[in-house]
């Protein structure tokens, strides 16, 4: 039994039919062959007994009297892997738009809790001959950044390498530690004093709010059309940019490939919002995640969460896109000198008060007033090498993330292989015609690149 931190309890609370809590990714491979037999042998590899499976893959939801527990962990001994790995195959004329709109599908869907939280689709009958991948694995289970970096650990920067084993395998089978801190009553005795300790340094983070914190504050932001209830279907919108071409407008106006990726979603959103009758005076604030997590020195992952929560002025009441990256660039900064200074349970406790409000019940008087924020945007570092499993290069990989109740639209994005990678997430019913985000995000890099 592994007792569960309270984030990761967190999000399994915050969970219903209208709030599936699982990120995702959506991968292209390569067409090498037969495409039929291409998407049949990359399953079968993924499928087969390999060994062991990971403990982190074998976690599902304790019971506790007859329901499921917010407090533990149990690790299922007898996984069916027919469950989790499945083929599938596209319907005619399998154009990319069936595939988002199958994703769309799966993404908006729950995991079963009585089995471990995840599950891996490989998908066939792309026209071109490419085949996909998408995963979801459960936010209690792993953050995006952990998902991200147990996928890579997979696959190889080498192109003759084969024998590759999928993520949930262990390639070394290891005796359980009953020492682990987690691991039993006296652990989690252990755990609680520890986070009973770290209370009043988590809350001297919150504090900074109220010693001269530069904004944006919490519960500054315009109401929009993305701060509604939201229901349970999704859809999914996907597509690739030019790192080198983000790159360059980076060095040329002197910001980072972050300032640009946010300059560029802050750009599509006000055309977006100007389409739809729906841009207010004062400019969007978005929720941009910090991962707290440092890559131990074996590159392995325990799971679970470690992230912080910074808030950023978008200036989408700023037309002109220049002025737009600066003023973005100017409240990344003051994030950044800020967090620069706490510890990691000082920024703990300042990224609970920025997202205090999506943990607050719905009420009905929780979407009338300004939200915590407008938008989750999260750039996902990845690995900028081309990326092989067993000899099939990884030509893209789309992250899927979660939009909340209050939070009807979520963009994230994964550099790779040389390009930075768009993923977006919205609620079917409350964000129309997703695809327009996509042409706004062209249109707000070369914006920037034609003022340059």
């Amino acid at each position: 039994m592994t007792f569960m931190s309270p984030l990761d309890a967190m999000f399994l609370a915050m969970e219903s039919r209208e709030h599936p809590m699982h990120v995702g990714g959506l991968s292209l491979f390569e067409h090498t062959g037969d495409p039929e037999g291409f998407a049949r042998d990359l399953f079968e590899e993924l499928a087969r007994d390999h060994g062991a499976v990971a403990p982190l893959f074998r976690r599902r939801p304790g019971r506790s009297l007859g329901s499921f527990s917010l407090l533990h962990w149990e690790l299922d001994n007898d996984i069916d892997l027919d469950f989790h790995v499945r083929l599938l195959s596209l319907p005619a004329p399998g154009r990319v738009r069936e595939l988002l709109e199958l994703v769309s599908m799966l993404h908006g869907s729950l995991l079963d809790r009585h089995r471990p939280l995840w599950e891996v689709y490989v998908i066939g009958g792309l026209a071109d001959g490419r085949v996909a991948v998408y995963s979801k694995t459960h936010h209690a289970l792993m953050d995006g950044i952990t998902a991200v970096r147990t996928w890579q650990r997979a696959l190889s920067a080498d192109p003759e390498e084969r024998g590759a084993t999928p993520p949930w395998r262990m390639k070394t089978p290891r005796a359980h530690n009953t020492s682990t801190s987690a691991s039993g009553p006296f652990g989690a005795l252990r755990s609680l004093s520890r986070a009973a300790g770290s209370v009043p340094d988590a809350l001297s983070g919150a504090k900074e709010l109220t010693r001269g914190m530069p904004g944006p504050l919490p519960f500054t932001a315009p109401h929009t059309m993305f701060n509604v209830p939201i229901s349970g279907a999704r859809r999914f919108a996907a597509q690739s940019w030019p790192l080198s071409r983000m790159r360059a407008a980076a060095a040329a106006t002197g910001t980072t490939l972050n300032d640009v990726v946010l300059a560029m979603c802050a750009g599509a959103l006000r055309e977006y919002l100007i389409a739809e009758n729906n841009l207010p005076e004062s400019s969007l604030i978005a929720m941009v995640p910090v991962s707290m997590r440092a890559a131990n020195a074996s590159g392995a992952d325990d799971g679970g969460n470690s992230v912080g929560a910074a808030l950023c002025d978008l200036g989408t009441d700023e037309p002109d896109p220049q002025r737009r990256l600066t003023r973005i660039q100017e409240s990344m900064a003051r994030t950044k000198s800020t967090l620069a200074k706490l510890t990691p349970l000082q920024i703990l406790g300042l990224s609970a008060v920025n997202v205090a409000g999506l943990a607050l019940p719905s009420v009905p008087w929780r979407h009338r007033g300004a939200p915590p924020f407008n938008i989750v945007i999260s750039n996902v570092p990845g690995d900028e090498r081309p990326r092989y499993w067993n000899g099939v290069r990884l030509e893209a990989v789309y992250p899927a993330s979660i939009p909340l109740d209050g939070q009807a639209l979520n963009l994230t994005t994964i550099g790779s292989g040389g390009s930075m990678h768009f993923g977006i997430v919205g609620c079917r019913r409350a964000v129309p015609h997703l695809q327009r985000l996509l042409t706004g995000l062209e249109q707000s890099l070369a914006e920037l690149e034609a003022a340059l």
